[in-house]
């Protein structure tokens, strides 16, 4: 153990990341509100009036926010309402996964302006490399966005891409291992990449523009071709010692029909859905559709299984955790997530008596492009929206955490 480990971080601030601090705190609080007066922000911030004036001032001067006509209803002259510019800035997220890649631009508000994908089985770099540079212009004129409004590029992956054994990785999937994804998406000149585990912005993206509007502590679950797991305590994704908090996927499954134990992720997720449609012919997009009977049993089937292996895990994050809901996201048809999420809560209703709390398990917000949303998230966050540790100074023999 290092001593920076166990140290306490202790550490005074100064007026500028405080300023700093403040101003990205008033600028969330206008994006997830929608639309507030400045007496509204002093009352939600704790800031007094005459901060939140000169703060309301750069915001505007800026172009982040604007004017948005006055509140009628009052005495006295109405007051203004302030909401967030759309265009004030844009960014791009990219979701890279074992069986497909998505594309998508964002604009500040959070809207998916335009939208690439494939679906394709362990995509090697050049591959997903062309598919960005032959995309990103065409993307980019769609919806009018000038490239010099783009402040980044936000790139979600599973950990361990190239190293993690799934049934059908070819041996050359392991090139993703050295992989410099800056180098892969963007010039020396273009927009900073930032680079995040999918699950992790996926729960991001779920705590800015989703339930994480509503709640502050959850556990979110990504069911893609493996499972992962994000943790947000407080309004703060919670990464853990090695930033690897929330692996569910990796704990281990029950035996199954008298097999050998697995990890979780090889019965809960989109590659074993696929894996138990090929065994009777069908493909994911069978299932899907629900044109065809057969494959939709199937699926049931599946995920009867896949809510009585996740009972014992989400019993044990209810303990160690104690969230307020339990979130599931990812490309599983809403409806086939909202039938999972109804019968993992039946499973875990018949534990309730020997558990120190029960959160809701419900379907996410975000739509089955959460990762590549929450990725897009990640330069908004980083230049202008609240990040942990905004006000701790790092000492010059430390280093920066690598977190947005």
């Amino acid at each position: 153990m290092t001593e920076a480990s166990y140290r306490p971080r202790l550490s005074g601030t100064n007026l500028e990341r405080a300023a700093d601090h403040n101003q990205r705190i008033t600028l969330h609080a206008i994006r997830v509100c929608g639309m507030l007066t400045r007496v509204e922000l002093a009352r939600i911030t704790g800031l007094t009036a005459p901060a939140i004036a000169n703060i309301t001032k750069r915001l505007l001067q800026d172009g982040l926010i604007e004017e948005a006509g006055q509140r009628r209803g009052g005495r006295g002259q109405p007051p203004t309402k302030l909401v967030i510019r759309s265009d004030a800035c844009y960014s791009v997220g990219i979701n890279i996964d074992r069986d497909h890649i998505t594309i998508v631009l964002v604009d500040f508000a959070g809207k998916t302006l335009a939208r690439v994908s494939e679906d394709i089985d362990y995509a090697l770099p050049p591959h997903v490399q062309a598919l960005y540079h032959a995309s990103i212009d065409g993307m980019l004129q769609r919806a009018g966005v000038d490239p010099a409004k783009l402040v980044g590029i936000g790139v979600a992956v599973p950990d361990d891409l190239g190293s993690v054994d799934l049934p059908g990785r070819p041996a050359a999937y392991g090139e993703w291992n050295s992989v410099e994804m800056s180098a892969l998406f963007s010039g020396p000149h273009g927009p900073p990449v930032f680079v995040e585990n999918d699950a992790a912005a996926a729960a991001m993206g779920e705590m800015q523009l989703g339930m994480g509007q509503k709640i502050n502590s959850f556990f979110y679950i990504l069911l893609s071709s493996g499972l992962g797991g994000g943790l947000v305590i407080d309004g703060n994704y919670v990464r853990g010692a090695n930033g690897r908090s929330g692996e569910i996927g990796f704990m281990q499954a029950h035996r199954i029909e008298g097999g050998a134990d697995a990890q979780l992720q090889n019965i809960v997720s989109l590659s074993a859905l696929a894996r138990a449609l090929t065994e009777e012919g069908y493909r994911l997009e069978d299932a899907f559709g629900g044109a065809i009977p057969e494959a939709a049993a199937c699926a049931d089937g599946w995920i009867d299984m896949a809510a009585r292996q996740l009972v014992e895990p989400l019993a044990a994050v209810n303990c160690l955790v104690n969230p307020a809901a339990v979130l599931v996201g990812g490309r599983l048809p809403a409806t086939l997530v909202e039938l999972l999420a109804e019968r993992v809560n039946a499973h875990l209703q018949v534990m309730a008596a020997n558990l120190p709390s029960l959160a809701p398990v419900a379907r996410a917000t975000l739509s089955e492009d959460a990762p590549a949303v929450g990725a897009a998230i990640l330069p908004f966050s980083h230049f202008l929206l609240p990040k942990p540790g905004a006000l701790w100074k790092v000492p010059h023999n430390m280093g920066t955490d690598s977190e947005v």
